[in-house]
Order: structure tokens, then C-alpha cells, then sequence
């Protein structure tokens, strides 16, 4: 296994993570930051859950594809 792998794999397990964690816990984004960029309308975190669960498909396709070259290699 390269260690791209092991990265990307990584990464999508982080991107899971913060977009369950944001789909679960609105608030903890004005609560780490103290700010509240969309004035409480909630788009923001929408916007971030949306944009990190595709983030971890994509990075999660990525090592799927890596551990696939090296299995045929």
C-alpha cells in the first residue's frame, strides 16, 4: 500500500466525521469560531454538511481506487 492510501483514507474519515457532526450539532461551528457567519438561518451548516459528505465520497473513491491498483499489482 502507497501511503496515499493511507491518506485519503484518512481524509475521508475526517470529512465523515465533521459532516455527521455538523448534521447532529448545528452550533458547533459559531461555538468553536464565536461567530455566526449566516445569522442563524442554518445555511451554513447545511452548506458545510453537504459539502464534506461529498468530500468524503470522494476521498473515499480515491482509496478505493488505490487499494485496487495495488491489489492488481
Amino acid at each position: 500500500m502507497r501511503r496515499r492510501f493511507y491518506v485519503e483514507g484518512g481524509l475521508a474519515v475526517i470529512a465523515g466525521v465533521l459532516a455527521l457532526l455538523t448534521f447532529v450539532w448545528h452550533d458547533w461551528i459559531e461555538i468553536a469560531f464565536r461567530l455566526d457567519a449566516d445569522a442563524g438561518s442554518g445555511a451554513l451548516e447545511w452548506a458545510l454538511v453537504l459539502l464534506l459528505a461529498l468530500a468524503a465520497i470522494a476521498f473515499a473513491v480515491a482509496a478505493r481506487l488505490e487499494w485496487r491498483r495495488a491489489a492488481t499489482a
